[in-house]
């Protein structure tokens, strides 16, 4: 068992004997005592306060304190379940929306992979700042030279013009193929393998950032996601998966040193920012730079509308657009 908060509901995780995972409600219906505290069989949570006993599918099977021939029907009583699947190392549980008139849940998410053999590398962190404003964070791209320097990545001094082209795709948009920055050492070593390297970034919602690097035969896939755990806090996850300098010894090693690096100073600047945003200030959104962080609120806007009215996703963006930016 592993009890988790998500959306500020209390979730207790558990995997059943065939290892097939499940998500409840970490509340017990009689006295409210987290299950989580309690023990797992593999197909039975019982409560630790009073042995009541609640299969995988939240219903009750036993209340040890009742006596033979009394009225009281246990399989009558139940925890709330979630929907929940495992894919690429998460568990991913479904929260449906209570206004929501949609019953279907909705695919999970797959992380691109693009040959048998790769490495694989989990990490997160936890942010202490809204959704919108981690999912925000996540994609502006003018911050990097100033959040992101170090030896290995970009300084202040390598800021140049930048125009990428954006066209949109289902409930997101996409930042086409393209070469990545001249000013970043890391894409700078790829030259070792002697191809042309591309670059795609796709954003989807809710909170979805994928990242695809190609390189001939050679490739490097990313998902970030940020999940609202309470109304003013939430967990980015980050993925990835590659073929990449698979012979260098120690190279998951030394990629996840990288990442959680990437991930603190992310973390560190988005906790700051809060600091400053719990007094509601107005935001004053740039063209082009903070065009992403537009996009990014219309789409919000157009799923719930979408949802709310029962109508067809009115997508914001109408086609492709270049944007220009210095970073």
């Amino acid at each position: 068992m592993k009890s988790q908060l998500l959306l500020g509901a209390p979730l207790v995780i558990c995997r059943n004997q065939h290892g097939q995972p499940f998500a409840l409600r970490d509340i017990c219906p009689h006295r409210g005592m987290p299950l989580s505290f309690g023990q797992f069989a593999g197909d039975r949570l019982e409560c630790s306060y009073h042995g009541w006993q609640f299969d995988m599918n939240g219903q009750c099977r036993h209340i040890p304190a009742l006596i033979e021939g009394g009225t009281l029907q246990p399989e009558k009583i139940g925890v709330t379940t979630y929907p929940c699947q495992e894919q690429d190392g998460y568990i991913w549980v479904y929260v449906p929306d209570a206004s929501d008139t949609n019953t279907a849940v909705p695919e999970v998410p797959r992380l691109p992979l693009y040959s048998d053999q790769y490495r694989f590398l989990h990490i997160s962190t936890m942010l202490k700042c809204t959704l919108d404003d981690g999912i925000v964070g996540l994609m502006d791209p003018a911050h990097g030279p100033f959040v992101h320097q170090s030896w290995f990545w970009r300084s202040r001094d390598s800021i140049h013009e930048k125009a990428k082209d954006f066209e949109p795709i289902p409930f997101g948009f996409r930042m086409k193929a393209h070469t990545p920055s001249r000013n970043s050492t890391l894409y700078k070593v790829l030259g070792f393998y002697g191809e042309d390297v591309s670059t795609t970034i796709d954003f989807v919602l809710p909170n979805l950032r994928y990242e695809i690097i190609r390189c001939g035969s050679y490739w490097f896939s990313s998902r970030a996601t940020v999940t609202p755990i309470t109304e003013n806090e939430c967990r980015i996850d980050f993925c990835a998966a590659w073929n990449l300098f698979r012979w260098v010894p120690l190279s998951k090693t030394i990629f996840r040193l990288i990442a959680r690096y990437f991930l603190d100073q992310d973390k560190r600047v988005m906790e700051q920012q809060a600091m400053g945003l719990r007094y509601k200030p107005a935001m004053m959104l740039i063209d082009d730079a903070d065009t992403p962080a537009k996009w990014y609120y219309k789409l919000k806007a157009a799923q719930l509308a979408s949802r709310r009215n029962g109508t067809a996703f009115d997508h914001p963006l109408k086609g492709p657009v270049t944007l220009r930016w210095r970073s």
